[in-house]
């Protein structure tokens, strides 16, 4: 994939999933070029942040010049100070290539052996290690990204062919050489928001699966419920304004279109006169089967910002100064700070945790026979009391559940002041990312069973010859591996099979069109 300055979710998507490689395009390294000479001669005789003074609140301290590249790499070597877990390399790899695009805008004055060093790292999945704890999100993600930069030093450790490893052994073996410092380079790859869009740009091509399989779950859950189907209808949906709401009505009006499991009022109810004083089969189903456009609209319409959020945020310039050679000027400013990702991450996880929260009510319904009035109690098709299908399985999605509503209070406000209160305001964007980051693989185990109740629901009440096509192509797909079952088993296996499945499964969805 050749690349220039700008990258969509699409080109992003294909780099982290289908491992496509980076090419540079010329016009976009000789602008990198360009800024690089503009910044060797402009900073000449001037006092610029970072390249001749010191960081942060020693700011105040002119650096001699003999010491300008020393102290390039001493903030990348005492930067790198991360805590816990490896951040995964899909995140990573994210990271990685949201800071080659902040180089690409050619306002980080920084030499074109960086790019081309981080395109060589993430066309070979050379993977730094990369600590989740560290970064306050300010000054952008010092912490994780001084990790990243001291890879690209030739130092600390990557993850590459599965192991981790020295990273000087690995350059050697592809035969790659560390990037040498010239002005700014230790300052251009630590200070930015990279680490945070990368994990935010994950977080959202699963959150848009997640819809996906949520709009699937609900067809198929009023499917089994035989629901009248007026409350997909347009008429109805398109006297609510909300673009998010028709959205998802006129999705799964697509997916029900040839179902033979849902009702039509108008032939059952309208066409007759009625005698009952109690109709066996609800005249209007719960909540979590009828108000699905409602409740998921919103969700649909958050995804649909936070994309904007972060395509904006990965193709700007993040560091801190701008080196402008169109106005020959270097600016000093605050582009670093991760208010709009960290904010839009509060969100997506909040939108999220009210998709899980559909997921589980629509889960309880298929489990309790006195709400469902349909199915055996826990979709159990083996003997009550002997045996308990799903039973425990719930507990698992409850508890998970739970959790995301705990993690889903706002990151965005908890501000600590710290750095000698030099960063007396900051975003806790990577926190906030790494949160909805956990909120969204909950979901994940939420859904998987779910679908196990439902494929379950499906043959206990014989329909899978009256469901949609693309019901029944999911039903099909999942019985593959998730065969039908009466006897009690563990389930652990199938439920991460489940996980696997709902994560990797390509939709043709008409949401993202």
């Amino acid at each position: 994939m050749i690349v220039g300055k700008y990258i969509n979710l699409g080109m992003l998507q294909k780099l982290l999933f289908d491992d496509e490689e980076i090419t540079i395009s010329d016009e976009s390294i000789q602008e990198v070029d360009e800024s690089f000479r503009f910044l060797k001669d402009f900073s000449n005789d001037k006092i610029i942040y970072g390249i001749n003074t010191g960081f942060g609140p020693m700011a105040q301290y002119r650096i001699d010049d003999k010491s300008l590249v020393e102290l390039q790499y001493n903030i990348i070597r005492s930067h790198s100070t991360g805590a816990g877990a490896p951040l995964p390399a899909l995140y990573v790899k994210a990271a990685m290539i949201a800071r080659l695009f902040t180089f690409l805008q050619g306002k980080s004055g920084i030499h074109r052996e960086l790019a081309e060093l981080l395109v060589k790292f993430i066309n070979l999945n050379i993977i730094p290690y990369i600590p989740e704890h560290g970064s306050v999100g300010a000054s952008g993600d010092l912490v994780q990204l001084a990790h990243m930069a001291l890879t690209l030093i030739g130092e600390g450790e990557v993850f590459h062919q599965g192991k981790l490893q020295p990273t000087a052994q690995v350059l050697e073996k592809n035969h790659l050489k560390p990037f040498s410092i010239h002005i700014r380079e230790g300052l251009s790859v630590t200070n930015g928001t990279s680490v945070m869009t990368g994990i935010g740009v994950v977080n959202l091509i699963y959150a848009r699966q997640l819809l996906d399989w949520s709009i699937c779950a609900s067809a198929m859950m009023n499917e089994i419920a035989a629901s009248y189907d007026d409350f997909i209808s347009q008429p109805l949906n398109e006297t609510k304004l909300h673009k998010g709401q028709r959205k998802i009505a006129e999705a799964m009006r697509a997916w029900t279109a040839d179902s033979n499991c849902m009702r039509k009022r108008e032939n059952e109810l309208y066409s007759r006169k009625h005698e009952e004083k109690i109709f066996e089969h609800k005249v209007q189903p719960y909540y979590s089967l009828r108000c699905t456009p409602q409740i998921l609209g919103p969700v649909y319409d958050t995804l649909i910002n936070t994309e904007e959020v972060l395509i904006n945020e990965i193709n700007s310039a993040c560091d801190n100064p701008i080196v402008d050679p169109e106005t020959q000027n270097v600016y000093h400013g605050g582009n670093f700070h991760g208010d709009y990702v960290s904010f839009e991450m509060d969100k997506l996880k909040i939108a999220i945790t009210k998709l899980t929260m559909l997921c589980e009510r629509q889960l309880n319904y298929l489990f309790h026979d006195r709400i469902n009035g349909i199915l055996p109690p826990f979709v159990n098709l083996g003997v009550l009391g002997l045996n308990y299908g799903l039973q425990a399985s719930q507990f698992t999605a409850t508890s998970t559940t739970a959790e995301c509503q705990t993690l889903s209070n706002p990151m965005y406000v908890h501000s600590i002041p710290n750095n000698n209160d030099n960063q007396d305001i900051v975003s806790m964007g990577t926190n906030s990312a790494l949160i909805a980051k956990t909120v969204v693989n909950n979901s994940f185990q939420v859904m998987s069973i779910l679908f196990m109740g439902i494929v379950q629901a499906v043959d206990c009440l014989k329909i899978q010859d009256k469901l949609s096509t693309e019901s029944r192509r999911v039903y099909n797909e999942i019985r593959a591996f998730f065969p039908v079952f009466s006897e009690d088993t563990p389930k652990y296996k199938e439920i991460e099979a489940m996980e696997k499945y709902l994560k990797e499964r390509k939709f043709n969805s008409c949401l993202w069109q």
